[in-house]
């Protein structure tokens, strides 16, 4: 009798501590997403592969969101114009040198075609605005000519108009010169520029036959929402074992895992900002995340800064505020932080846990930086106390309430939102893009532990420091004669998921 009341008790506490919070999100629903055309995704694919919409030619969007890296690129901070190779083994070309790494981290894009993402980049300095021109604030001197399917549409639009990352230098192509004079719009404009080159190519005229007729000039907007209709089909993440048990499928989570959504949604409060379907409040808050890197240069005497979401707003209480990520398939998309700053989910969630002390510990060892020359060092930030202390001030809150022994808890709920189907890919990479030109080539990442103590580094350079896993060893997989009626059928299968049908 008394071991079956034991018996009986241990089975009503176990049952009492894996029990779901009452505060959980909404499972995803079809209405979360835009109806995407097909034809324009696979268009949208070519174009996101292609070299074609660089100002020299040599890099892609892929390049810093490959879905082999996680829809990322492994690293802190990016090479961008002027590199060869993915991820951790993107290397300068011959007789090439940049001036400094990108200066924020190339952010996943694993749901952001979905209509709860209206903020874009780590200080929201394009989002969805009623009173601005096609509805979307945009940066200085780019507000949109054309509407665009959404706000992932009008993003794409920067990268390849920014001289780090896709145009190249002023002196090096037409819409580098463009860019360097801040002349974007109109027909003379970079963005014009950028679709005459496109519909220059007789494959994609044709390809763009089908989606807006023959005889309309592609237009850069064209462009962005093939872009968008790709990535937005693409990396839609809705199948992890966590949508699986918001739809009802208990067996989905392990009871590790059970434990850390218990802690995520409860007792550490790690939902307050990472809240919602898709893990995040889309706000800015200030976490204390250390600054490595060349910065924004929104500081006169200090081009080293970053402060946030401040440079957008130039209020003084949005200092050193980023947009909270969303966590989908986070454990796959290190390195952490707008900066890129922690190589580890481990080492991320430890920070959250005393942000200041975190803060004022860090070592760039941490990070994941390849090893080039550049014109500033990546921690002038950390080496200035006043800059150190500025960035503590703006800290928003004292950690949150979790223990060393409940951490691998957390992370296995992390682990529960991993989508399985997102990370295999629909369309997947392509075997050639529409120009013909060469695109990057896929190799497996060479990764080696990351070392447990500080390493000494020389003035100017900083290793390659990779974590034990930052990215999956196998990317995408799908043949590239893969048919519309094909991807019709998965679109439909999707859609039918998240009708609950």
């Amino acid at each position: 009798m008394k071991q079956g009341y034991l018996a009986g008790l241990m089975c009503l506490v176990a049952g009492a501590s894996l029990a779901a919070p009452d505060n959980l999100p909404d499972p995803a629903t079809a209405d979360m997403f835009p109806r995407i055309d097909i034809q324009q995704a696979m268009l949208g694919q070519s174009l996101f592969f292609d070299p074609i919409l660089a100002g020299n030619k040599n890099i892609a969007c892929s390049t810093c969101h490959h879905p082999t890296l996680g829809t990322s690129d492994g690293m802190s901070l990016s090479i961008g114009e002027g590199g060869v190779g993915l991820g951790p083994d993107r290397r300068l070309g011959e007789g090439e040198h940049v001036y400094a790494r990108i200066p924020r981290n190339a952010p996943a894009l694993w749901n952001r075609g979905s209509t709860l993402f209206h903020t874009m980049f780590h200080d929201g300095r394009l989002q969805t605005d009623a009173e601005r021109p096609q509805g979307v604030l945009m940066p200085a001197a780019r507000d949109l000519e054309r509407p665009v399917l959404n706000p992932l549409a009008a993003q794409a639009l920067l990268p390849i108009t920014s001289a780090d990352e896709m145009a190249g230098q002023h002196d090096e192509n037409e819409t580098a010169a463009l860019v360097e004079k801040m002349t974007f719009m109109g027909e003379s404009g970079a963005w014009s520029t950028i679709a005459a080159k496109v519909e220059g190519v007789p494959a994609y005229r044709a390809a763009f036959d089908w989606i807006i007729g023959p005889d309309e000039p592609v237009h850069i907007t064209d462009i962005a929402n093939a872009l968008a209709s790709f990535m937005t089909f693409e990396f839609r993440s809705t199948d992890s074992p966590f949508d699986r048990y918001l739809r009802g499928e208990e067996d989905q989570l392990s009871d590790l895992a059970m434990e850390g959504m218990e802690l995520f949604y409860g007792d550490a409060g790690c939902s307050g900002c990472h809240a919602g379907t898709f893990q995040t409040d889309n706000s800015f808050h200030a976490i204390g995340m250390p600054q490595i890197g060349p910065g924004k240069a929104h500081v006169a005497d200090r081009i080293y800064a970053d402060i946030g979401r401040m440079s957008v707003t130039q209020d003084p209480n949005d200092a050193y505020k980023f947009r909270t990520p969303s966590l989908r398939n986070v454990t796959l998309t290190a390195p952490y932080g707008h900066a890129g700053a922690y190589a580890t989910l481990e080492a991320v969630i430890r920070h959250h846990m005393n942000p200041r002390d975190s803060l004022m510990a860090y070592t760039i060892d941490q990070a994941v930086l390849h090893d080039v020359d550049t014109d500033h060092l990546d921690t002038e930030a950390l080496d200035d106390p006043e800059e150190m202390a500025r960035i503590a001030a703006a800290i928003e809150f004292d950690g949150v309430d979790v223990t060393e022994d409940q951490i691998p808890a957390l992370i296995a709920f992390l682990e529960a939102l991993e989508d399985p189907i997102a990370l295999t890919g629909r369309l997947g990479v392509p075997a050639s893009v529409l120009s013909g030109l060469a695109m990057d080539q896929v190799l497996p990442p060479g990764l080696v532990e990351a070392p447990t103590a500080p390493q000494p580094m020389t003035p100017n350079r900083a290793r390659i420091i990779r974590a034990a896993n930052p990215v999956p060893a196998v990317g995408p997989v799908r043949r590239p004669d893969i048919t519309p009626a094909e991807l019709v059928r998965v679109d439909r299968e999707i859609t039918a998921q998240l009708l609950g049908r």
